[in-house]
């Protein structure tokens, strides 16, 4: 079971941290550094960056990625199976988590658009689904079964 969860926190990090890179490659030049500007550093800080994605991870993987397993797991009815659920709860993590940041920033900081905080939430709701949904998906075909 615990070398399943951790495959599923893998094949999760790996496919959150694929898009997420992909996403601030095209969105930081043309989104977040026109809109934000100062408020932006010119040093990107590893640190805090590892911190967020080890612990979403934990939380996709947790919340999303391990409850369509199972799901998955019971039904067995279709190589689909579980992926649906998976990808729900992981939209749904992912607005959430995404939401505290956005709506706490354009709360307390004089400067934070609604349009970056629209333009997060969308992001966020569908990385985190996608990553989640691919994560079960692999998981389960690599690995039937979670017991």
């Amino acid at each position: 079971m615990l070398v399943k969860i951790l495959m599923a926190y893998a094949v999760t990090a790996l496919a959150f941290a694929v898009l997420d890179a992909v996403w601030l490659r095209n969105a930081v030049p043309m989104l977040y550094r026109p809109a934000l500007g100062e408020l932006m550093t010119d040093k990107f800080r590893m640190g805090p960056a590892i911190a967020f994605y080890l612990l979403f991870t934990a939380a996709l993987t947790y919340f999303a990625v391990l409850p369509g397993l199972l799901s998955a797991n019971a039904t067995a009815s279709t190589m689909f199976a579980g992926v649906p659920l998976s990808i729900l709860h992981g939209m749904l993590i992912g607005l959430v988590c995404y939401a505290t940041y956005d709506l706490t920033n354009q709360a307390t900081l004089k400067v934070w658009p609604v349009q970056v905080t629209l333009i997060d939430l969308a992001w966020g709701t569908v990385a985190s689904g996608f990553a989640a949904g691919f994560a079960t998906f692999v998981v389960s075909r690599l690995s039937p079964g979670l017991g």
